[in-house]
């Protein structure tokens, strides 16, 4: 597999090393009638993100390749000085690495997101990833069995020792009203044996409810700085009421013991909706569940990744492309200062666009470079 990927890395490499050999490329493209907006683009061997975003442009231009080795003469003759050229087995092979780490690039994604909770979701991609290492691990192709072994060996570093878990985590999945305790209780019975994921529900009931003690009071305390404000005409009339009101529940059945967090949890579940709005349904339900509300506010808030995707499950430091080696060091400080800025006012298809139009200059670019030539 590591022989594809850079058999692949190599004849990307050299369509791109002269703008006349990506313009000829261009054109095989158009002649095989590819319809695709990517430009082909190299990786950085420690980022795996970067690989994958190179294998999943490249194999769509197979055919491309296909017909340029064939015009080419030199293609061979120098890609031969390494590990050779891709032939169909290694397309194959780059498919389904592709395949695979589609599934990890997409989740960072989705985590790494800033303008929603992601809280909520995350025990929900873990668990998809959890399933996909096992599944994989039982393939017949025995490098992926093995690369998915070493990856699951990483995991349980980090997910298989019950007292290193953050148990906020598990609450933020909790507090959403689609999940609950009942889709932890399934999806904990789908990644670990029985002891274990009970022990891990015990753990975390413990913790909601300490959780619950814990903001009860604060409601509380703000229940009664709001009462101050009224008069104490106003006071004593609501205690009256509320005094011969507790009487009365008192005498027809007895005063309803149960918890806010017990009322919510024995709820049933909101249909899985997509467009759900976790933030809308809790701010609607604030005066059935105050205190519940308050908790969700506050774990709903925290952000699950804290620095950039690419750097996540990076094998590397922080390494900059070749492309952006080249750029001057204002030019890089310019970029690094104002990218923040950019990502903030601007949406997902803006960014999209943005990227697309920088894709159409350097194709511009490359097309001055070869008229000049």
């Amino acid at each position: 597999m590591n022989k594809s990927v850079a058999r692949v890395r190599g004849a990307v490499k050299y369509v791109r090393q002269s703008p006349a050999r990506l313009k000829k490329f261009m054109e095989y493209v158009e002649m095989e009638k590819i319809e695709s907006k990517q430009m082909l683009c190299l990786d950085v061997c420690t980022r795996w993100n970067s690989t994958y975003l190179m294998t999943d442009t490249a194999e769509k231009f197979e055919r491309a390749f296909e017909r340029f080795e064939e015009q080419d003469t030199n293609f061979r003759v120098e890609l031969e000085l390494g590990e050779g050229w891709p032939t169909v087995n290694d397309w194959t092979c780059v498919r389904n690495l592709r395949d695979f780490l589609e599934h990890f690039y997409e989740v960072t994604l989705r985590v790494s997101g800033t303008s929603y909770v992601t809280s909520n979701s995350f025990f929900d991609e873990l668990t998809e990833i959890c399933i996909l290492l096992r599944d994989v691990q039982l393939s017949a192709d025995v490098e992926f069995s093995v690369m998915a072994m070493r990856m699951k060996d990483k995991f349980e570093k980090y997910w298989g020792d019950i007292e290193k878990m953050n148990m906020l985590v598990f609450v933020g999945c909790v507090l959403d009203p689609r999940q609950k305790l009942s889709y932890l209780e399934f999806a904990l019975s789908e990644m670990y044996d029985s002891e274990k994921s009970f022990e891990v529900m015990q753990k975390l009931k413990e913790t909601l409810n300490e959780l619950y003690d814990e903001y009860k009071p604060r409601v509380s305390s703000d229940g009664n700085r709001l009462n101050v404000r009224i008069s104490e005409l106003q006071q004593k009339v609501k205690r009256h009421m509320k005094d011969l009101y507790k009487r009365r529940v008192i005498e027809i059945g007895g005063e309803d013991q149960t918890s806010e967090l017990d009322k919510y949890l024995g709820e049933a579940v909101e249909n899985y909706d997509d467009e759900f709005d976790i933030l809308s349904w809790w701010k609607v339900n604030n005066p059935r569940f105050p205190v519940l509300s308050n908790m969700a506010k506050d774990v709903l808030a925290i952000p699950l990744s804290t620095v950039a995707s690419e750097s996540a499950f990076s094998t590397g430091g922080r390494v900059l492309d070749q492309f952006r080696s080249s750029l001057t060091p204002k030019m890089v400080q310019a970029l690094v200062c104002t990218q923040d800025y950019i990502k903030k006012s601007s949406t997902e298809e803006e960014i999209k666009k943005f990227e697309e139009q920088i894709q159409e200059l350097d194709k511009i670019d490359n097309g001055f470079c070869t008229a000049a030539l």
